[in-house]
């Protein structure tokens, strides 16, 4: 190449969620999920195109208002986008979301089958990759492809595990297209890929070794993904330097671990709605407070922290009537059976332990099944532990965005499968997630734990959240877009 291909402009972001979603009435929603936050920052301060996915009725009235075509959307949130809302057959959307994606990739990257009872991949699963997933890709990638029309040496970034074959989709239209592909869930060794049939398997790797530049959170993830380059395509690997050789190109695999925006985390803490929230969970509060804000998600391991906090209480009687777990949890992917059983366990679980331990004027759980961000940030601020015990998470956003509100020097208990554990393990409390004694363990010498040591700890904690921010995540990227474009 001529010049670097990141110079160029427009981009084309392309993701399964786009920035904003459209109601009956004409409003306008911010997009949800950390992916759009990340996107956010990118999509508004530079010139670029986002392809996304109509999700709803009214997402595709409007895309077919604009003829298909990319439109101007402020978002609610702030910033202005040009977005191009693609629709998909429903039928063919729904194989792609509910029967494929969630749960089938979604489980495979986060270690959730039970190998001896599930997956059974039967005609169903492999229709809902051929007529579900693909179908969506190639929507997507015609959308890109056509953006793309008048752009010389393009450059497009995609984004997460819904469009694996995508890039090479577009490659084969765009033979001088520059791929970057950022993957915001963990990966996985090479073992838990062996459930999915190997053309299906095979495809999925084919598709993103189209891409020039892979990115993953940690370099664990990055060091796994790099394994079944070898194990399952039996291409070199160069795991030091981060390099797969696939035919005559060479692909890039890198870590760039996700900050937060924390000038806005905290902007959005001073808000007077979170002042009302705060007012009423300080009338309440106890002694202690731990804190768990979550979706509902397998993933997150949720029971297993209740069950810990229940053991914690059976040991320590002392505690008892002097400290409450808030759990703020957004209910997720209801549609899908396994979520929605594993809502009714939170729930029963709950029930199971305030009835063990509590009192008439004491709950030791308080259960909240909503999204309400304002909300979370009034507990933030005044939790004297902050549990993220997820089972594996691409990196967890809530390990960075407590510790710069809190107020009281909280410490966090953080597993050791999130990808934040990676930058933050130093300064949290480390726990194995499936070790319930540990995390009961951990809830005690967290509140245990001496003034001193908690200062430190928390402060350490801040410095690193504060030390970067998503402009720094997207200056990286571009960085090496650049860089690798010189090489072509």
């Amino acid at each position: 190449m001529s010049e670097a291909p990141a110079q160029r402009a427009p981009l084309v972001l392309v993701s399964n969620r786009g920035p904003v979603t459209f109601q009956a009435d004409g409003e306008v929603q911010r997009g949800s999920g950390g992916l759009v936050t990340a996107l956010s920052g990118l999509a508004s301060h530079r010139e670029a195109v986002w392809v996304a996915s109509a999700m709803s009725e009214y997402d595709a009235e409007v895309a077919h208002s604009h003829g298909g075509q990319a439109f101007t959307v402020r978002s609610p949130a702030g910033g202005s986008y040009q977005v191009r809302l693609v629709v998909s057959d429903p039928e063919a959307y729904d194989r792609f979301y509910n029967v494929f994606a969630n749960p089938m990739l979604w489980f495979i990257q986060h270690y959730l089958w039970d190998l001896s009872n599930a997956p059974d991949i039967r005609r169903e699963e492999i229709e809902a990759f051929e007529f579900g997933y693909n179908v969506v890709n190639e929507d997507l990638a015609r959308a890109v492809v056509e953006e793309l029309k008048d752009s010389p040496e393009p450059v497009v970034m995609v984004h997460d595990y819904h469009l694996y074959t995508l890039p090479d989709l577009v490659r084969r239209a765009r033979p001088d297209v520059f791929l970057h592909h950022f993957i915001h869930i963990p990966w996985t060794q090479s073992d838990a890929w062996r459930v999915l049939p190997s053309r299906i398997r095979e495809e999925i790797f084919t598709g993103l070794l189209a891409n020039d530049i892979i990115g993953f959170h940690t370099r664990s993830y990055r060091r796994n993904f790099l394994q079944c380059c070898r194990d399952l395509m039996e291409l070199d690997v160069d795991f030091e330097r981060g390099l797969v050789q696939v035919g005559e190109r060479e692909v890039w695999v890198r870590a760039y671990p996700l900050p937060i925006d924390h000038e806005a985390t905290r902007q959005v803490a001073q808000r007077p709605r979170v002042k009302e929230f705060e007012r009423e969970l300080l009338r309440r509060r106890r002694d202690f407070l731990i804190l768990r804000v979550d979706r509902a998600d397998l993933s997150k391991n949720v029971l297993r922290g209740f069950a810990a906090f229940d053991l914690f209480l059976e040991q320590h009687p002392e505690f008892r009537e002097r400290v409450t777990f808030m759990a703020q949890l957004m209910p997720s992917r209801t549609d899908v059976p396994q979520y929605a059983e594993y809502l009714e366990r939170i729930e029963a679980s709950v029930a199971v332990v305030n009835h063990r331990h509590g009192t008439p004027d004491w709950m030791p759980i308080q259960l909240k099944l909503r999204d309400d961000l304002e909300e979370a940030m009034a507990a933030y601020k005044h939790y004297d532990v902050l549990l993220v015990n997820a089972m594996f998470d691409g990196m967890n956003l809530v390990a960075k965005e407590g510790p710069i509100v809190n107020e009281h020097e909280g410490v966090s208990i953080l597993s050791e499968n999130t990808g934040a554990h990676e930058e933050l393990g130093e300064y949290a409390l480390s726990v194995n997630p499936f070790d319930i004694q540990e995390l009961a363990n951990s809830i005690y010498a967290a509140l245990a734990m001496e003034p001193a040591e908690r200062k430190r700890r928390a402060e350490g904690l801040v410095e690193i959240v504060t030390s970067r921010d998503p402009g720094d995540w997207i200056d990286e990227q571009m960085a090496d877009i650049r860089a690798k474009g010189r090489g072509r």
